[in-house]
C-alpha cells in the first residue's frame, strides 16, 4: 500500500534560514558577510540543519543560499549532489527571483538576459536531479503611486507572452516551470492569480501557490488554489494572520514589511484540515516547503511544523 508520506514529500525554502538570531549575529548584512567569509561551515550548517529539522528536500533561493554559492562552496555540481545524498536530502526545487526587479517586460533584451539566467540555472537544477524552478512574478505598483501603472489585460498579456515562452525553454531543459504567488506581485490576489493562469499555456507555466502569502494579499487560499489545482506541481506551506492594508509601500523593504504577518505553522489562518482534505480529493502529490520567513530557531520550527503535518493533516490525506 501506497503510504500518505510517500505521495507528499516535505522540505523547505532556504530562506527559512535568514534570520540574525539563528547564525549569532546582529543584522541581514552580517549573515551575508559570514557566507563569504566561511561558506564551507555556512552551507554545512545549513545542510545538517535541513537534516536535524526531519523534512528531506531542499529548495535553493537567492543568495547567499543560491545554486551559483554551492558550486563556489563545494567546487562542483556532483560535490553539491554528493553532500544532499549522505545527509539523506533531495535537491526539489529553486527558486527564481530574477524576475521581480527586471523592469520593462517588453524590452527584448532583458527578456533575452532572463531566458539565458534561467537556462544556466535549469542546467543545474537538472544536473541536482530536480525538475521544478519556482518563479516570483514582478512586484504590484503601490497603491495611489504615479505614474500609475495598471495591471490590466494588456499588460498582463505581455507578461504571460514571456511566461510561455519562458516555460518553454526550460521544458526542453526537463525543468519546469511553477509561478510562486508572492504577495505585492502580480501573481498573489485571486484576480491577478485567475488572470494570468488564463493567459499562460498550462503546458509550459505550472503554479507553485504560497498558502500565507494568499492570505497576506487578501484572497482565500484554499478557493484559489482550489480552482487552478491541475497547474499545481509544488506548494509552500506557510501561515499567516491575515491580510496586509492596501496601501502598503511596495519597494525594496516590502519582504520585510511581511514578516511580522506570518507565524508558525497552525498558529494564523490557513484552514489546514480543508487545505490537506483539497489536496486529497484533488489527488495531489509532489513536494510540499514547509517554509517559514527568517526563522529564529528554524531547525525547531519545522520539525514542530512536521509534527503537526504528521499527527493532524496526514490521517487526513490518507
Amino acid at each position: 500500500m501506497v503510504m500518505a508520506g510517500d505521495r507528499l514529500r516535505f522540505g523547505v525554502d532556504l530562506v527559512t534560514f535568514f534570520h540574525p538570531r539563528f547564525w549569532g549575529v546582529d543584522s541581514h548584512d552580517a549573515i551575508v558577510d559570514h557566507a563569504r567569509a566561511q561558506p564551507r561551515a555556512f552551507w554545512d550548517k545549513i545542510l545538517d540543519s535541513v537534516q536535524a529539522s526531519g523534512v528531506t528536500g531542499v529548495e535553493l533561493t537567492f543568495s547567499p543560499f543560491n545554486w551559483q554559492d554551492v558550486i563556489k562552496t563545494y567546487g562542483s555540481i556532483d560535490a553539491f549532489a554528493g553532500e544532499l545524498t549522505r545527509r539523506g536530502l533531495t535537491l526539489c526545487s529553486g527558486f527564481f527571483a530574477e524576475l521581480e526587479a527586471a523592469g520593462d517586460f517588453a524590452d527584448p533584451e532583458a527578456q533575452r538576459a532572463l531566458i539565458d539566467k534561467a537556462e544556466r540555472y535549469a542546467d543545474f537544477l537538472k544536473a541536482c536531479g530536480s525538475d521544478i524552478m519556482v518563479i516570483g512574478a514582478p512586484l504590484r505598483q503601490t497603491l495611489g503611486a504615479q505614474p500609475v501603472q495598471f495591471h490590466d489585460f494588456d499588460r498582463a498579456k505581455v507578461i504571460a507572452d514571456f511566461l510561455n515562452r519562458l516555460g518553454a525553454t526550460l521544458y526542453a531543459k526537463g525543468v519546469r516551470l511553477a509561478l510562486h504567488t508572492e504577495a505585492h506581485s502580480i501573481f498573489a490576489a485571486a484576480r491577478d492569480v485567475d488572470l494570468l493562469m488564463l493567459l499562460t499555456d498550462p503546458a509550459y507555466v505550472h503554479m507553485c501557490p504560497d498558502t500565507a502569502h494568499i492570505i497576506v494579499a487578501g484572497s482565500d487560499p484554499i478557493q484559489l488554489v482550489d480552482r487552478h489545482h491541475e497547474r499545481m506541481i509544488i506548494a509552500h506551506w506557510k501561515d499567516a494572520i491575515g491580510p496586509m492594508p492596501a496601501d502598503t509601500p511596495i519597494d525594496k523593504h516590502i519582504h520585510e514589511r511581511h514578516q511580522p504577518y506570518f507565524c508558525g505553522f497552525g498558529l494564523g489562518r490557513v484552514d489546514w484540515p480543508a487545505w490537506i482534505r483539497l489536496l486529497r480529493d484533488r489527488a495531489y502529490e509532489g513536494w510540499a516547503i514547509l517554509e517559514l520567513d527568517a526563522a529564529p530557531d528554524p531547525v525547531r520550527d519545522i520539525a514542530n511544523g512536521l509534527t503537526l503535518v504528521r499527527q493532524a493533516l496526514l490521517p487526513i490525506y490518507r
